[in-house]
């Protein structure tokens, strides 16, 4: 059973002792260079206690060799090939965890999502796709499921999305190379590809969706507490959250690129495992509570040497992740705790019409006591009152640093369809100092152009008239848009040469309309229908050319009605 679990060793040394001690020294030596030099709080992070994105499910706990990526050592002898086998990453796979990077950075900048924390999760929770089987979308060859989460040995989810995703109607299971169980998926899917389709077993869309989560809540992942509790909320266990941390430290050393399909897959995993992670070997169950030091059938590391190969000395350990070291330079003040005021910085009031965006976005400058601009300081911006406008992914609160000239601008801002005001408030995390308001107004969308898809007359009598003189008759026509009156819709009226609606060429002779100082015009522009979609035109006027002649009217979405008028020379008069 011990031989799931950790890595394969090379010579036979397959012991908990080495792995122990791979990830010993991978801490120590790496730790300092986790996360931005913020002071944090030295305790565990707060286990979620919602569902985790993975349902509890499985996770690979193999470790990472001690060679940096790029750089392979001599100090022991561990596993991988001495060349970065470890680090190289199926091209398709590695191209979702970088787009999955720059569409958050757009939408959460404040969140400061690094792709290697993807790769690292991708890496725990399904070997990097298998290995990178995946087809030319970003889509599994075949499916990759977790073990039914049916209670046993495992926690127990009942079926949610009727099979689905995961082929099992009566329990779910973890689905994907970011291994969703089907109800976390429903909450944060995403179209990674721009296919229209929200799918969890390709690999754009999952690491998408992956981001979104690690994003949540206005998180800022260079900010320690924030990135351990968005890996616990992945899957509730310190062992996890671990095994992900000397993944996502040993990517950021360095990866390349390797052909889909050929990546290095985790110890245990041999042909046949796809589509049923209960059949494949080295996994944890990813079930043991929050602060225990292995998940449920795994084993706690030992902390004895290898009894082979050369012992190495590792660094004092700092602390397990959850229990971080003590910060360089403890008595520098953090970025924010230098920030005396907050101004704000353009726009005070914003506007947007419902339905839009906001041009105009907050922006604030964090300044220290000297007036100074202070960078990288977090400042949240947060949504106040009754109002459907949301920051991106629906959310009401986001966090941004300041910039190395002291700003902070709110990422995209949009209106939602509910008209009213509300208030944008910017205050700096972590201090008690003053927030920024900004008023902003969302205006009610301007009323549609009336429109009109039919034009059609209310009378079929013909229009007749002699010449020099006027048509007795009056022209009324009605203008209606799916069957139903139009109202108010603008109707050109033209005297045109032919019925032709490829040459509406005015006509220069024929009947004529007048103006208000009783010139002759043969159009007109300014009509529009009444409230009943009628329309009644202005009286027809006759010159000296007798013969048949074409009244177009025209609306601006298309409806068109020719109207024919005959002109005849007057009757000879009785001798």
């Amino acid at each position: 059973m011990a031989a799931q679990f950790g890595r394969r060793l090379r010579r036979g040394a397959a012991t908990t002792a080495v792995a122990a001690l791979a990830m010993a020294a991978l801490t120590a030596s790496q730790a300092p260079s986790l996360l931005k030099s913020e002071r944090q709080s030295t305790s565990d992070p707060s286990p979620a206690t919602d569902t985790p994105i993975d349902g509890g499910s499985p996770y690979y706990t193999d470790l990472p060799p001690l060679n940096t990526a790029d750089k392979p050592g001599t100090s022991i002898d561990l596993p991988g090939d001495g060349k970065g086998a470890e680090s190289g990453i199926p091209a398709t796979v590695l191209d979702a965890y970088k787009k999955a990077e720059a569409a958050l950075a757009q939408s959460h900048p404040g969140c400061h999502l690094p792709w290697e924390l993807l790769a690292a999760i991708g890496k725990v929770e399904s070997g990097q796709a298998r290995g990178g089987r995946v087809d030319a979308e970003g889509t599994t060859i075949s499916p990759i499921l977790g073990p039914q989460l049916n209670g046993k040995g495992f926690a127990n989810i009942s079926d949610t999305d009727d099979g689905a995703y995961d082929d099992d109607t009566v329990h779910d299971r973890a689905v994907g190379p970011m291994q969703f169980i089907p109800s976390t998926w429903a909450k944060w899917s995403a179209d990674g590809n721009g296919d229209g389709d929200e799918n969890p077993n390709n690999v754009y869309d999952a690491a998408l969706a992956a981001g979104r989560y690690l994003c949540a809540s206005g998180r800022d992942l260079s900010v320690e507490a924030d990135l351990h509790r968005a890996i616990l909320g992945y899957n509730h266990s310190q062992e996890y959250l671990r095994t992900v941390l000397s993944w996502f430290e040993y990517y950021k050393k360095g990866t390349h690129e390797v052909p889909d399909g050929t990546g290095v897959l985790p110890a245990g995993t041999g042909p046949g495992g796809d589509g049923d992670g209960s059949k494949g070997g080295g996994k944890g169950t990813g079930k043991g509570s929050p602060g225990s030091p292995s998940g449920e059938g795994g084993k706690s590391p030992s902390t004895q040497p290898p009894k082979t190969g050369g012992t190495p000395t590792p660094s004092p350990r700092p602390g397990e992740p959850g229990e971080p070291g003590e910060p360089s330079e403890p008595d520098q003040p953090t970025p924010a705790e230098s920030v005396t005021a907050l101004e704000r910085v353009g726009a005070q009031e914003l506007t947007a019409t419902a339905g839009g965006e906001f041009a105009d976005l907050p922006r604030v400058r964090a300044e220290n006591a000297a007036g100074k601009p202070v960078a990288k300081a977090r400042v949240q911006y947060e949504i106040r009152g009754e109002t459907q406008a949301r920051f991106p992914d629906k959310a009401t609160r986001v966090t941004v640093l300041t910039g190395s000239d002291g700003t902070a601008i709110a990422p995209k801002l949009l209106a939602g369809e509910k008209a009213g005001q509300f208030t944008v408030r910017a205050t700096v995390v972590g201090r008690g100092l003053p927030g920024v308001d900004f008023a902003a107004t969302v205006t009610s969308r301007p009323a549609p152009d009336p429109q009109a898809d039919a034009l059609a007359r209310t009378s079929d009598e013909a229009l007749k008239a002699e010449t020099g003189s006027e048509f007795a008759e009056t022209v009324e026509v009605k203008a209606t848009y799916k069957g139903e009156a139009a109202a108010g819709v603008p109707v050109t009226a033209t005297m045109v040469t032919s019925d032709d609606p490829d040459q509406p060429v005015e006509n220069d002779k024929g009947p004529y309309f007048t103006d208000d100082e009783g010139r002759t015009v043969r159009a007109l522009e300014d009509l529009k229908t009444d409230s009943s979609g009628l329309l009644t035109l202005p009286k027809i006027f006759t010159d000296g050319n007798a013969g048949t002649f074409h009244l177009r009217l025209t609306t601006a979405d298309g409806a068109t009605l020719t109207i024919e008028l005959t002109v005849t020379e007057p009757a000879a008069a009785d001798q």
